[in-house]
C-alpha cells in the first residue's frame, strides 16, 4: 500500500513539474475582420517561440476563434476560463468584441489583454482587462493634429460605422479636436457590411471636403475610397488603424494611394532596441515584413511573461496587478508603460499609403496629444 502511495505521489510530482502554463487567445480567426485575427496570431506564435517558457514551465497557447462576433466572444472567453483552465488571454482584437470578452474576464477575474482595441469603454471600470495599444482620444487627437496642423486641412467629412463601438469612439474624438482647432467637420453615418456609399459621398462632395476621414474597418474603407474617387473626389483621406492591414490595398487599389492613417507600428521606426530584431526574426520566420496588428500581438505576449515573472505566480489576480505595474516596457512596437486604468501610454505612428505599400511618414509623442 505504502509502495502504491509512493509511486502516485512521484507521479503526480513528475506530472506537475512538466504541466504547460496555459495562455488563452482570443481572436477573430473567421468571419468579415479575420485578416485582423491571423496578423496577430503570427506576433504570438513569434513571442512564444522566444520565450516558450515561464516560471520554468512550458507555455501553452490555447487559441479561440469569436468568428468576428460579440456573442463568440464572450462565449469564447468562457470556454477558456472555465474549460481550457487559462490564466490569462490575449484578445480580443476589434472593441465591441473585447468589451463583450471583458465582461467576462471581469466577472472571472482572470488577466485580459488587447493587443489593439483602442475604445476607452474597454478597460474603464476594470481591475483585469488591460491592453498593449493606445486608445482612441489619443489616436482621435492625432488624427485631428495630423489634419490640421500638418495637412492644413480645414474642413473634414467623418464616414462612422454607428454598429461598431470603435468607429463611433474614434469619431467623436476626432471631431472634438478638430472643432477646437477651428475646423468644420460634417458627419456621415453607415452600418458594418454596406457596400453602396454613394449618398453619404454626395454629401462630402457638397460640403467641399478636403479629408474624408473613415473610422471603420479596412474593407469598407477601401470601398468608400474606391466610389469617392469614382466620384471625382480629389482630397485627403484619413483613418485610425482599423486601417492597418494588408487587405485594404488589396481591395482598395490605387484609390487608397495617398492615405494616411494612425498606426502603432511601422518596421521603418525602430523605436526601442526590441524593435529591428523583432522585425529581423519576423522576416525570417515569415518571408515578410510585420504589420502593426503582428507586433501588437507580439508585444501582448510578451507583456504577459513579464507580469506572470513579476508576480512570480501563476495565480490570475496577481498576474492582473503586476501587469498595471509595468512601466517603460521596451516593445516591439515602443516604450510601453501600462497606467492604473489598463491603457498604454505611448507615441503615435502615422501611415501613408505609398506605391501601394505602408510608409512611415510621422510620429506624434504621447505627451504632445493631452
Amino acid at each position: 500500500m505504502r509502495k502504491t502511495l509512493l509511486l502516485v505521489l512521484l507521479s503526480f510530482t513528475v506530472l506537475s513539474s512538466f504541466a504547460s502554463i496555459k495562455i488563452g487567445a482570443l481572436l477573430p480567426l473567421t468571419g468579415g475582420v479575420s485578416a485582423f485575427g491571423e496578423l496577430v496570431k503570427k506576433g504570438i506564435d513569434l513571442a512564444r517561440e522566444e520565450k516558450p517558457k515561464v516560471l520554468g514551465q512550458d507555455v501553452e497557447i490555447i487559441y479561440m476563434d469569436t468568428r468576428s462576433e460579440k456573442t463568440e466572444a464572450a462565449n469564447g472567453m468562457a470556454r477558456l476560463i472555465d474549460q481550457q483552465k487559462v490564466i490569462a488571454v490575449i484578445g480580443e482584437v476589434i472593441s465591441g468584441n473585447s468589451i463583450a470578452a471583458g465582461e467576462i474576464a471581469e466577472k472571472k477575474k482572470v488577466p485580459m489583454v488587447s493587443p489593439s482595441s483602442t475604445n476607452p469603454i474597454v478597460t474603464q471600470g476594470k481591475k483585469f482587462v488591460s491592453r498593449v495599444c493606445f486608445i482612441d482620444p489619443i489616436q482621435g487627437t492625432a488624427l485631428a493634429e495630423f489634419a490640421f496642423k500638418t495637412l492644413k486641412v480645414t474642413k473634414a467629412v467623418v464616414f462612422t460605422d454607428i454598429e461598431q463601438d470603435y468607429s463611433v469612439g474614434l469619431s467623436n474624438f476626432f471631431m472634438e479636436r478638430f472643432q477646437k482647432y477651428g475646423g468644420q467637420v460634417l458627419q456621415v453615418k453607415y452600418k458594418s457590411g454596406d457596400q453602396e456609399f454613394s449618398s453619404q459621398l454626395s454629401q462630402a462632395l457638397a460640403f467641399g471636403a478636403q479629408a474624408i476621414v473613415i473610422t471603420g474597418y479596412y474593407n469598407e474603407i477601401a470601398l468608400i475610397a474606391q466610389q469617392a474617387r469614382a466620384l471625382g473626389y480629389k482630397g485627403f483621406f484619413l483613418a485610425g488603424d482599423g486601417a492597418d492591414a494588408p487587405e485594404l490595398i488589396k481591395i482598395g487599389g490605387q484609390a487608397v494611394e495617398g492615405l494616411y492613417f494612425t498606426s502603432h507600428f511601422h518596421p521603418d521606426a525602430p523605436v526601442t532596441p526590441v524593435t529591428k530584431p523583432f522585425v529581423d526574426a519576423f522576416m525570417k520566420k515569415y518571408g515578410t515584413r510585420p504589420s502593426t496588428l503582428s507586433a501588437l500581438g507580439y508585444d501582448a505576449y510578451m507583456i504577459i511573461i513579464e507580469a506572470i515573472e513579476r508576480a512570480k505566480t501563476t495565480k490570475p489576480e496577481l498576474i492582473a496587478t503586476a501587469i498595471r505595474s509595468i512601466k517603460n516596457f521596451q516593445g516591439a512596437t515602443g516604450t510601453i508603460t501600462i497606467d492604473q486604468q489598463g491603457n498604454a501610454i505611448k507615441d503615435v505612428v502615422i501611415i501613408q499609403v505609398k506605391n501601394q505599400n505602408f510608409a512611415f511618414a510621422a510620429k506624434i509623442s504621447a505627451s504632445a496629444l493631452k
